[in-house]
């Protein structure tokens, strides 16, 4: 896939090398910086056909996470079958068992970090722990006050994506020096 849109080998040699140092294992770590593009680059194809093919009107998608919304629950699992099919098919990859399911938007959907319903989201209760696991680290003195500001900072940014304001509000008070 990406040959086709990039002719210089140097640069293919180079994927070619960042591919190869994981080779004994399945993927590419998370954590990795070039795993962000791969998963663009390679789920493009997912892209069109779910947009082209299928022609669904509300489709997401961040990395390798995605989200198809529908009307019809009927549709919802008839796509799903397509997807997976087209998946195992063409990409040789598949959807992951338990996190894959048509579920209504009225209960909330666990996207990007987020629980989101149909006029709000909020934090996911893991969000929130990893913050209180981050005090914890800093009480026992495993990591500075400035590397802990740093980090709480970050989270309050990202939280205030969401209707996160009572629980950001409250931790600035309990946080503080």
């Amino acid at each position: 896939m990406i040959k086709r849109k990039i002719n210089c080998k140097k640069t293919i040699n180079l994927i070619k090398l960042i591919l190869n140092n994981f080779e004994y294992q399945k993927g590419i770590p998370l954590g990795n910086l070039t795993s962000q593009f791969f998963a663009n680059v390679y789920l493009n194809e997912l892209d069109y056909f779910v947009k082209s093919f299928l022609k669904a009107k509300y489709y997401i998608r961040y990395v390798d996470d995605f989200i198809v919304l529908h009307k019809s629950k009927f549709q919802l699992e008839m796509w799903k079958k397509e997807i997976n099919s087209f998946l195992d098919r063409e990409l040789k990859i598949g959807l992951h068992p338990e996190k894959s399911k048509v579920i209504s938007l009225s209960k909330g959907v666990d996207f990007v970090g987020f629980r989101n319903f149909y006029y709000f989201k909020i934090l996911r209760r893991r969000s929130i722990k990893n913050i209180h696991s981050k005090k914890v680290l800093l009480d026992g003195k495993f990591i500075s006050r400035e590397k802990f500001l740093e980090v709480f900072e970050g989270w309050k940014a990202y939280a205030l994506i969401g209707n996160s304001y009572k629980i950001i509000r409250v931790l600035n008070k309990k946080f503080e020096p």
